[in-house]
C-alpha cells in the first residue's frame, strides 16, 4: 500500500478541528502526538464494556480485562522484536522507566569509583536520574560531545567507555533530529565490559524498532508519542538483568508472598509493575501498535525523511541565511524535528505568532537545558512533522514565519 499522509490525516479527527476558519497545522509530535479513530474507538470499547482488575479476580470482566493488557503487552514485544514477552515492563512513562533503571539497576551496580557515560544532546530524564544517584553514590558521569552539524562526536568513545559500568544515549535527539549510531555505541559498551541503556522516546514512533538487532541492555519509550494515550511507558530490559535487579517499588501486583518477616516479589514482569497498572492505556497502547504496524513502519520512515527534506529545503528557499536550523543538514540522518532559529526574533515569539494561525509548534528548552548552553541559545521554535503531516502543513509554516519577520525581525 502506498503511504499517502493526507488519507492517514482523515484517521485523526483533531486534525479535522477548524479555528477561527482555518485548519490546525499540528507540527508539535515530538512533544506529544495526536490520536487516531482506532485507539479512542478501542479505549472507549474496553471501558464501555470489559473495564475490570487485571490477575485478581476470576469473573469474565476480570479475565477480558487481564487478556486485554497482557495482549497489549504481547503486541510490543513483537512491535520491538523484543525476545521474550515478559521482558516487556509496562511503567507510567518513559521517564519513569529510566528512573528504575537507574534508582534499581544503578543503585545495586554503581559507587565510588565508577563511572556512567551519557551525551551533550539528552534529555533532562536521561541526564537528572543519574545525577541525583551519583550524588549519592560517588560515581562519576562522563559526557560524549557532538560534533559542529550535530551528531555524536564518537572519536574518543572508547576512552569514555574505559572502566565505565553503563552507557545512557537516546537513539534520536528531540531537539537536533540526531539519529544515533545505537548498534555501533553498543557494541563499543559491551567491548567496555559496560551495559548500554537506550532512551527510544523519539526514535520508536518514527521507525522500525529492534530491540535485538541494537543488542542493548535496556530500552526505554513511551505511548503517548507512537499514537497511544499518556500514562503509559515501556521498558524493555534483558531477563537476566531484570532478575537480578531489586524492585523498584513495592505493594499489590509485584508480590508473590507476604509475611511479617519479609516479602517474595512476583516474576517479570509483574515484579516491576506495583499496584493497579495503567489497563485502560494499556489497551489504547496495544490499538495504537495495531495502528502503526497497518502502516509499517517502514512507511513511516520514508514519508518523515520525505516531508523533512521538503520543510528544510523550503525554509533555506525562502529565508537563507536568516534561519537556522539546529542539527544533521542530511534529512536521511535525522528525524523529521526540526529546531529552528530567526535572525533577531525570539521563538516564544515565533510559536505566538505561528498559534495565532493555529500552527502548533513548541518553544523552549525542549528538557534539554544542556544541550541549549552547548548550542548557544536559551530556547528555541521546534517543529515536529509526523505521519499525519503533509507538505501542505511545511508550506503553511514557512508562509506564516514572513509575520515574524515583519513583527520582530530586524
Amino acid at each position: 500500500m502506498t503511504f499517502d499522509s493526507s488519507v492517514v490525516r482523515r484517521d485523526f479527527p483533531v486534525l479535522q478541528r477548524v479555528i477561527n476558519g482555518k485548519p490546525l497545522v499540528y507540527l508539535d509530535s515530538a512533544n506529544t502526538s495526536q490520536k487516531p479513530d482506532s485507539v479512542i474507538t478501542a479505549i472507549d470499547h474496553f471501558l464501555r464494556n470489559s473495564y475490570g482488575p487485571i490477575n485478581r479476580s476470576a469473573y469474565l470482566l476480570a479475565s477480558e480485562a487481564t487478556d486485554a493488557y497482557e495482549g497489549a503487552r504481547a503486541k510490543v514485544r513483537k512491535f520491538i522484536n523484543a525476545p521474550q514477552v515478559h521482558e516487556i515492563v509496562f511503567t507510567k512513562n518513559a521517564t519513569e522507566a529510566l528512573n528504575l533503571i537507574a534508582r534499581s539497576w544503578g543503585a545495586a551496580n554503581l559507587g565510588s569509583g565508577d563511572a556512567v557515560v551519557l551525551t551533550h544532546m539528552e534529555h533532562h530524564a536521561n541526564i537528572v536520574p543519574w545525577q541525583m544517584l551519583a550524588a549519592e553514590k560517588g560515581f562519576e558521569i562522563r559526557w560524549i560531545p557532538l560534533t559542529p552539524d550535530g551528531q555524536l562526536d564518537l572519536s574518543d568513545l572508547n576512552t569514555l567507555l574505559d572502566g565505565a559500568k553503563a552507557i545512557s544515549f537516546t537513539a534520536m535527539s528531540n531537539v537536533l533530529g540526531t539519529i544515533t549510531p545505537v548498534e555501533q555505541i553498543v557494541s563499543a559498551a559491551h567491548r567496555a565490559g559496560a551495559i548500554a541503556i537506550v532512551d527510544a522516546c523519539q526514535s520508536v514512533p518514527h521507525m522500525p524498532t529492534d530491540v535485538q538487532a541494537w543488542d542493548a541492555d535496556f530500552v526505554a519509550f513511551s505511548s503517548h508519542k507512537m499514537c497511544g494515550p499518556s500514562g503509559i511507558g515501556v521498558l524493555w530490559g534483558r531477563e537476566s538483568l531484570l532478575d537480578a535487579m531489586p524492585p523498584f517499588l513495592g505493594g499489590g501486583n509485584m508480590i508473590a508472598d507476604v509475611k511479617l518477616e519479609g516479602f517474595k516479589c512476583a516474576e517479570l514482569p509483574a515484579k516491576f509493575e506495583a499496584g493497579t497498572p495503567p489497563i485502560v492505556e494499556a489497551v489504547g497502547l496495544g490499538a495504537a501498535v495495531d495502528y502503526l504496524t497497518s502502516l509499517g513502519m517502514e512507511s513511516v520512515r520514508a514519508h518523515e525523511v520525505e516531508i523533512t527534506a521538503y520543510a528544510m529545503r523550503s525554509l533555506k528557499d525562502r529565508y537563507g541565511e536568516r534561519i537556522t536550523i539546529h542539527g544533521p543538514t542530511s534529512p536521511a540522518c535525522r528525524g523529521a524535528t526540526l529546531s529552528i532559529a530567526l535572525e533577531g526574533v525570539h521563538p516564544h515569539d515565533v510559536s505566538q505568532i505561528l498559534d495565532q494561525e493555529n500552527i502548533c509548534v513548541r518553544a523552549g528548552h525542549h528538557c534539554a537545558k544542556p544541550l541549549m548552553r552547548i548550542l548557544g541559545v536559551t530556547a528555541t521554535a521546534r517543529a515536529s512533522f509526523y505521519l499525519y503531516n503533509t507538505e501542505s502543513d511545511a508550506d503553511i509554516l514557512t508562509d506564516t514565519l514572513v509575520g515574524a519577520f515583519d513583527l520582530f525581525g530586524m
